[in-house]
């Protein structure tokens, strides 16, 4: 039976010039186990995400996809959700609660089963995963291969028909990492799951799966058992061979007639039986030591921290050297403390013991301008806290931006460490839509462009495919060659065992032992490499690939590839600053598109006739009193010409979300400055709401926030008023744009918002005082209290200018471009 069938898949993303998956025809049986595999950018978290509709992304997307023979798009999405599971990348992103067993009930709860179910499937699920130990547990004690096997519980208790993952153990030690896939492999085998897992690790991955799908430019290249796709891939001279597991890698460079090997246990017995029939050489050199310097450019001497006064130390006596000219890996499990290492050394953190020397002196003797400014470079572990731009390009040149160098040698240099990196189709893009390997590559370009003399990377070949990881390498030796020193936390075990010169291992807040790879990894069981574990009965030094191919005289893989020249920027360029390098957007709507729509023209009658209305009937057939019931009314009224946005389809969850957030915004805005008397930022948020989402969402958000806020502020019969001038404001602004009268720069916005808070929300508040206190309105009376409104209505109008003068570009380029990443409608 099919579970999936997807045919002529074609997908692109918005502004993207080409397709990120092109014409994809495949069929996902029953029971299968599937990885899919290839460079990064090749198209596999995409492909992943269509199966799954609330993960699919906004695009233009041509074929078909079916669930069980039915269009994916016409299923139910309760059937969906409890029958396609799916889990993510990072862990955190998926857990949702406090505690674990509310993670593991949270599915069940919201699809509304009866707590006996609940209880019944948590207690299955709990006891089948291993959980019990930690079933009570707040999930903020959990490490990071706990998390994931929770996200992991947590779908099965709604027992899918599929499990999706989308590289799940790219942020696991290689201990955590086997262990989810091991329980991967389990679900598959004793409860018949139909697994689709997208990885790079393929040691582990591989031997579990039926069939292997390898992607390239968004096409399948090859599908077929591991065996045939890795013999094709070997045969065709693929990067991605250098992907394929250790055994099968030995095995393609040593002449033989043996079966193909797979696993571990197949790779030993292969190299048995090869020792019998052709010589080998059982003892290779040990890679000699780098000469090292006198003065190391790192050195923690007994170093202790702890983040908070009265919590357990996450580093202890830690003492650590790194000399320039070498790379310094340092592996371990997940909560070791080696990511707080890394801030320690930056100086991101304070020890409150020890002492952290770089070249010689205290870190916290160094400013930032100094230690940022070509001394020290830092790539985290999540890249995107490096990206503040638009687009790759500009990411790139904001390196730059404060040097004197001149435009043509800036783009020069862009150039040459995009070339480096394999950006050049890529520059144009958003930052945030690249892949995860994609986005390392970006991040590293950064960190390059500075030249700084030492380097810390955290976990740098996360994401990234086998062969940019030689190219990575060959970075790092060019680096290393001259004089920078690298310190580099990761889990990769076979990149550390090939390219570093000294790996050591974290355990319990310290460094628990340290060596030359070869002396290092040959040592270990399980914190080693798959060739050790093959080999270590016949040749007990060898720890690569290489090491074991030379040992019987076969043709050794490249190490290394061919690379461009690597970027030189003069010392004196360095200096770098915040200045944005990107074109504004446009600031007024095109003349072609000034027209109102229909739907809009309605929408003002509505607010314009009907929501006075309602405040009118409220205040003298209800005397004023039924003040909730009143604002209700304005709610429902107000979300009707929402509504026809929508057109009669149903809106997707982020669709909404966008527009709680902003709601959101302007209420907890409101609270933040409750101290200063008319000093708020309500009107710029629904100013900027209407520009950026339309006249009926501008209103939609002034409406509500004013309904929402009264309720920490005190409601009363002013709230019906505070609704509607909040929300007029926020239409007129929408609407005013798109007519292309109203402009977005920080001007004009700021004297429409002056002039709009000062006139419109003023006056119209001032009338509601008069019509409030009972007596009958007259023209004195409503010009007695707008003279005694001056001194408020001022404030607020500042206050509007104020927050429009520092949100208005920050906010309006971040919903250009969730409305352009999600297809929000306007």
């Amino acid at each position: 039976m099919e579970v999936f069938t997807i045919r002529q898949l074609t997908f692109s993303y918005p502004g993207s010039p080409g397709n990120a998956l092109h014409d994809v025809t495949l069929t996902i049986k029953q029971g299968e186990f599937i990885t899919i595999c290839g460079k990064s950018g090749c198209g596999k978290s995409t492909l992943l995400r269509h199966l799954k509709t609330d993960l699919t992304p906004h695009g233009a997307r041509s074929g078909e996809i079916l669930f069980e023979g039915m269009p994916l798009e016409h299923l139910d999405r309760r059937i969906q959700v409890a029958q396609i599971g799916y889990v993510l990348q990072s862990p955190d992103n998926q857990i949702v609660t406090d505690k674990v067993w509310h993670e593991l009930a949270f599915g069940l709860e919201s699809l509304g089963y009866s707590t006996l179910e609940i209880r019944r499937r948590v207690a299955e699920m709990a006891s089948f995963f291993g959980i019990q130990e930690w079933f009570h547990k707040s999930v903020t004690e959990l490490s990071g291969g706990q998390k994931q096997l929770l996200n992991l519980a947590s779908i099965m208790t709604m027992q899918p028909k599929i499990l999706i993952l989308d590289e799940p153990t790219s942020q696991l030690d290689p201990i955590a990492a086997a262990e989810f896939l091991a329980a991967i492999g389990k679900i598959n085998r004793e409860l018949g799951v139909t697994i689709l897992i997208s990885e790079h690790r393929l040691e582990e991955v591989l031997p579990l799966s039926d069939r292997a799908i390898v992607m390239d430019h968004g096409e399948i290249l090859i599908s077929g058992t591991p065996k045939e796709v890795g013999e094709q891939l070997r045969d065709m001279q693929h990067d991605m061979f250098y992907a394929m597991p250790s055994p099968m890698r030995v095995y393609a460079r040593i002449e033989n007639q043996l079966p193909c090997p797979l696993t571990v246990r197949e790779g030993r017995e292969f190299l048995h039986v090869l020792a019998q029939n052709q010589p080998f050489t059982k003892d290779i050199r040990t890679a000699d030591i780098p000469v090292r310097r006198a003065e190391p450019a790192i050195e923690l001497n007994e170093v202790w921290f702890k983040y908070e006064k009265n919590s357990p130390d996450v580093v202890k006596g830690l003492s650590l050297r790194a000399c320039p000219g070498e790379i310094y890996a340092i592996v371990g499990g997940n909560g070791t403390g080696k990511t707080t290492t890394l801030s320690l050394i930056s100086g991101l953190r304070k020890h409150y013991r020890g002492t952290v020397l770089m070249n010689g002196k205290p870190i916290d003797k160094y400013s930032d301008s100094e230690k940022f400014n070509g001394l020290l470079g830092v790539l985290p572990q999540n890249p995107q806290a490096l990206f503040v731009q638009k687009t790759v390009k500009a990411d790139l040149l904001e390196m730059l931006s404060g040097s004197k160098l001149d435009m043509a040698y800036r783009q020069q240099c862009v150039d040459e460490v995009s070339e480096l990196c394999m950006l050049q189709e890529l520059l144009d893009r958003h930052p945030y839509d690249l892949s995860g390997g994609e986005q390392q590559r970006a991040a590293l370009a950064k960190i390059l462009l500075l030249q700084p003399s030492i380097l810390l990377l955290d976990e740098p070949t996360k994401g990234l495919d086998a062969h940019y990881k030689l190219i990575f390498a060959e970075i790092l030796t060019n680096l290393k060659q001259q004089g920078t020193t690298i310190v580099m936390v990761s889990h990769d075990i076979e990149f550390c065992a090939s390219f570093a010169d000294r790996c050591a291992m974290f355990f319990d807040g310290a460094i628990v032992s340290e060596g030359n790879p070869q002396e290092f990894f040959a040592g270990n069981s399980f914190y080693t490499t798959s060739a050790s574990r093959m080999a270590r009965d016949l040749i007990p030094k060898a720890i690569t690939t290489n090491d074991i191919i030379k040992a019987f005289n076969g043709k050794e893989e490249m190490q290394n590839v061919d690379t461009k020249p690597k970027v030189n920027i003069p010392p004196s360029f360095r200096k770098h600053s915040n200045s944005s390098t990107v074109s504004a957007p446009n600031e007024q709507t095109p003349v072609e598109h000034r027209s109102l729509s229909k739907r809009t023209l309605t929408a003002m009658l509505m607010i314009l006739l009907l929501i006075p209305l309602t405040i009118w009937f409220g205040i003298y057939y209800l005397d004023d009193r039924k003040y909730y019931f009143i604002s209700m009314l304005i709610i429902l009224e107000t979300l009707l010409p929402f509504m026809m946005i929508f057109e009669g389809r149903k809106p997707q969850a982020r669709e909404l979300v966008v527009i709680s957030v902003l709601c959101a915004i302007g209420v907890t805005g409101r609270m933040a400055f409750f101290m200063v008397p008319q000093f708020k930022p309500v009107v710029a948020i629904v100013i900027l709401s209407g520009i950026a989402l339309g006249a009926e969402t501008g209103f939609l958000v002034g409406a509500v926030t004013g309904f929402v806020s009264n309720y920490f502020f005190g409601q009363g019969p002013w709230t019906p008023w505070q609704m509607f001038a909040f929300g007029i404001i926020g239409f007129l602004a929408g609407a005013l744009f798109k007519k292309g009268i109203l402009r977005r720069n920080r001007i004009a916005l700021c004297l429409f918002g002056g002039s709009a808070t000062f006139l419109i929300y003023g006056i119209i508040m001032n009338f509601s005082s008069v019509v409030m206190t009972g007596s009958k309105p007259t023209i004195g009376a409503l010009i007695l209290a707008c003279i005694r409104g001056v001194p408020f209505d001022l404030i607020h109008a500042i206050a509007t200018v104020i927050f429009l003068y520092f949100l208005a570009r920050p906010m309006l380029e971040k919903l250009d471009r969730i409305k352009e990443k999600y297809g929000l409608v306007s």
